[in-house]
């Protein structure tokens, strides 16, 4: 029997405690019983998002949040300003396009964060743009996008908001809501928030609340404000998937023992130890000026196809992480290290690494990957 390690950007490693809590036999979604778990959640998702706005629960994944962004605050004859630097900035325009909006690209090249100066630029010469998409971390690169300094570019702009794709982010770092004026934050559960995948949370800012009363797309499930107004009674519009909202309760129980900061501090703890081992391995880092938090990516050895490393690394160590995808398949590497993480999660990653680089062929000196995540994950 081979172990199964999970060591990818989601789904992500779920916490006994959290298996546990949504063993607990199924309970109706109408009954009070439900009703205090789902405010516990709904509160909690508050503090996660550092927000005194409502956080919406949705059944179904991230996408579907990000599409209730888009027609909840959007209109025909709106122009939407996109940045897209890799497979989900390239799906915030494609939701876009879907619903008839007019979109901008700013094209960022892969492997590197937007330049806020090109954002300002594309605002400044168009009055057209009435909502500006981004990454919080874009999770198929590797790259953590300045979304707080495109906060400040929209917050001047009465006619314009900004919308943040925090799947791969909100919970492993700092994205405090309020205080950084972001008007709509997504996120799913299967990321840091330690669930499987199945919930997607969505809030809003007043600006953006207020464009919800003029939008026009074609909505019926996404419909923002009747969940506001289900959920501020404790339940939801439709049926809620009630599993992982006892989970979520659980989750969010974890998180608050562990504390925001030290949340954050050991995502980055675990991030620098990740990129430390992969260049003592001789891999160069694939977003060496904007590396995330949540993932590492790396060039593979020269000559090697990163999917065989892939392959390798779950066929015979049971380590699962993942490749690149369109223009980066079979060159880079993606090793998660959001949610339910700790140092040996790393330790593990690494040292199954060392081991099928060898296995191929790959010359490099054993231990050197993991000597040198030690170094980091044992320093206060």
């Amino acid at each position: 029997m081979l172990k199964q390690y999970l060591l990818t950007p989601g789904p992500t490693p779920v916490p006994e405690r959290v298996l546990l809590a949504m063993a607990q036999p199924i309970i109706h979604h109408r009954m009070p019983a439900f009703i205090k778990i789902f405010n516990e959640a709904a509160e909690g998702l508050k503090w996660i998002f550092q927000t005194t706005q409502p956080v919406l629960m949705l059944a179904g994944s991230g996408t579907l949040g990000m599409e209730a962004a888009v027609v909840n605050t959007m209109k025909k004859g709106d122009k939407a300003l996109c940045v897209v630097g890799g497979k989900f900035g390239e799906r915030w325009r494609n939701i876009c396009k879907a619903f008839g909006i007019e979109t901008i690209s700013i094209d960022v090249e892969w492997g590197h964060a937007v330049d806020p100066q090109k954002v300002k630029a594309a605002l400044d010469g168009d009055d057209k743009i009435t909502a500006v998409f981004s990454q919080a971390n874009e999770s198929s690169t590797g790259v953590r996008h300045p979304v707080e300094e495109i906060a400040k570019l929209t917050a001047a702009r009465t006619n314009v908001i900004n919308v943040v794709d925090a799947v791969s982010a909100l919970g492993a770092f700092d994205l405090p809501m309020d205080k950084a004026g972001f008007d709509v934050v997504v996120t799913g559960s299967q990321k840091a928030l330690m669930l499987p995948p199945g919930q997607a949370y969505v809030a809003l800012s007043d600006k953006a609340w207020a464009r919800t009363e003029k939008r026009d797309l074609p909505c019926f499930y996404a419909d923002l404000k009747r969940e506001r107004k289900a959920q501020a009674g404790g339940e939801t519009a439709y049926t809620p998937a009630v599993t992982l909202t006892i989970g979520l309760v659980e989750a969010l129980r974890m998180l608050k023992e562990d504390g925001l900061e030290n949340i954050f501090s050991r995502h980055d703890k675990l991030a620098r130890a990740t990129r430390a081992a992969a260049e003592a391995l001789g891999c160069r880092l694939y977003a060496p000026s904007a590396p995330s938090p949540t993932v590492t990516s790396v060039w593979g050895p020269d000559g090697v196809d990163t999917d065989k490393i892939v392959k390798h690394l779950r066929n015979q160590y049971g380590v699962s992480i993942t490749g690149g995808q369109d223009a980066a398949k079979g060159k880079i590497l993606r090793i998660a290290h959001l949610g339910y993480f700790g140092p040996f999660d790393i330790l593990t990653s690494v040292t199954a690494l060392e081991m099928t680089l060898t296995d191929l062929g790959v010359r490099i000196t054993r231990g050197a990957g993991t000597a040198a995540a030690e170094a980091i994950l044992a320093s206060a």
